[in-house]
């Protein structure tokens, strides 16, 4: 059975940094495609940042040149580093995986998902 969980969500200054956290068990990371989404409430679950099979990293737009994500096959974790971030992206944090070869960003190509993390930016 594979389990994701979150960790590392807290409260930031806008312009500040914060690490997040994925840590997978049941399966190797190197198995799926690994993405990080955030859902702000009442909205739809938006894509952040994915890495592929092969080590391959893609991002959404809004958080490239900011936001790094990575992965760690020893400890079999994923991580989302946020730098500069801003109030709007006050929201809950998932760590999804996928089997989709192809970089998947949508929601839908996402099998596993953890329970979240809830990240609040101060202005």
């Amino acid at each position: 059975q594979v389990q994701l969980v979150e960790s590392g969500g807290g409260l930031v200054q806008a312009g500040g940094s914060l690490t997040l956290s994925c840590a997978v068990s049941g399966r190797t990371v190197t198995s799926y495609a690994m993405g990080w989404f955030r859902q702000a409430p009442g909205k739809d679950r938006d894509f952040v940042a994915g890495i592929s099979w092969i080590g391959s990293t893609y991002y959404v737009d809004s958080v490239k040149g900011r936001f790094t994500i990575s992965r760690d096959i020893a400890k079999n974790s994923v991580y989302l580093i946020m730098n500069s971030v801003n109030p709007e992206e006050t929201d809950l944090y998932y760590c999804a995986g996928s089997v989709f070869p192809d970089r998947p960003s949508a929601e839908m190509q996402f099998t596993f998902w953890g329970r979240g993390t809830q990240v609040a930016v101060s202005s």
